[in-house]
């Protein structure tokens, strides 16, 4: 049995150990995409006084870019996170950038913004367009359900009735000696964070399952109805500008054809805050029937236990210890891998020298 438990271990840790590896460093980078991201483009990103910009002008600068650039947007971004500005996306995929106070137009795109997208697309699906993301997802389960427990398995086996001994560490040992420690011990250190990050990474793969299996926590909830007069562009304007009671506007995606739906995206809080994610999001068909389609308040049980995957996952929710956390175990999963190669390849040294022995006699 335990040989068979060492051998998923050893195999799995090969394969699955190296996109989790993967995962882990672009993953670690990614959480202080914020704070980086906002050092190297002050210009595009910061505002003086962010705090005192009330919402009502926010809004009303938004309203007056789109009306100026409504033909041609794809999209419009508010400030969020490190993005204290407003950024208008074009059908041409250009993206500007404007001071959410006077409209001062600040420049487009940087090449760092663009690093950081790539970094989070590589992270998600290894940059592999529609097979990676389930690539990553599947590693991510196999990870958290087989590599983990079996690693678990076994520590607990060797060092059940000396746990003491299954944590430590012999620094000044031989180097061998000093490799495995460092696999069992930060196997054992992680194995929690570890296992909630592979969890709720596979989320963003496998989120209809994940829903599906959450529903069993639901209750009843109805989506609620509303009429937005498209063809009168105040109308759009006054709802844009009055509904922001209990959330931020964050984004607003517009219809790819004529005929398709706008989609309008909230957040409780604008910038990095501990704690629950709190969303809403509605969408306005052609003939102007607005549709809430989630939101924090109202939804089912499953919805919102789903929306903290993200934060969990980054450890925004713990805030700065959380992230801190998280990329910390982040570098884990390559720790292991390399000390596991390691492990192996000695006892497979172990055994060739002591097949040419046998031989030699």
């Amino acid at each position: 049995m335990i040989k068979t438990i060492r051998k998923v271990h050893l195999w799995l840790g090969l394969t699955c150990g190296l996109i989790a590896s993967f995962s882990g460093l672009t993953g670690a980078l990614y959480v202080w995409q914020p704070e980086i991201t906002a050092l190297l483009n002050p210009n595009l990103l910061q505002v003086d006084d962010i705090k005192k910009l009330d919402e009502k002008t926010i809004l009303k600068s938004t309203t007056s870019l789109m009306a100026k650039y409504k033909d041609s947007l794809s999209s419009v971004f508010l400030p969020y996170r490190e993005q204290q500005t407003i950024s208008l996306k074009f059908e041409n995929g250009n993206t500007a950038y404007f001071d959410p106070k006077n409209l001062t137009f600040l420049g487009e795109k940087s090449s760092s913004i663009h690093f950081f997208e790539n970094l989070l697309s590589l992270h998600r699906s290894l940059g592999i367009p529609r097979y990676g993301k389930y690539i990553v997802g599947t590693s991510a389960v196999l990870f958290f359900l087989f590599l983990l427990t079996s690693g678990i398995y076994m520590w607990a086996t060797a060092y059940g009735s000396n746990m003491k001994k299954g944590f430590a560490i012999q620094w000044k040992g031989k180097r061998k000696k000093l490799n495995f420690d460092i696999h069992k011990a930060f196997g054992a250190y992680f194995i929690i964070p570890l296992f909630i990050l592979a969890l709720t990474g596979s989320y963003f793969t496998y989120n209809s399952y994940y829903k599906l299996a959450l529903s069993l926590f639901d209750g009843d909830s109805e989506q609620q109805q509303l009429k937005v007069d498209l063809n009168n562009p105040y109308s759009f304007r006054d709802y844009l500008l009055r509904s922001n009671e209990s959330y931020a506007l964050r984004a607003i995606h517009f219809p790819k054809e004529e005929a398709g739906n706008y989609r309008l995206r909230y957040i409780k809080e604008r910038f990095l805050k501990s704690g629950l994610r709190r969303t809403k999001e509605v969408e306005i068909d052609s003939d102007g029937q607005l549709t809430v389609l989630s939101d924090f308040r109202t939804d089912h049980n499953s919805i919102r236990i789903a929306a903290q995957a993200y934060p969990i996952h980054i450890g925004e929710m713990a805030g700065l210890i959380g992230r801190i956390l998280v990329f910390v175990s982040g570098l884990v999963p390559f720790l292991l891998l390399l000390t596991g190669f390691n492990i192996y390849r000695n006892k497979k040294r172990r055994k060739n020298k002591k097949s040419r022995n046998s031989r030699a006699r």
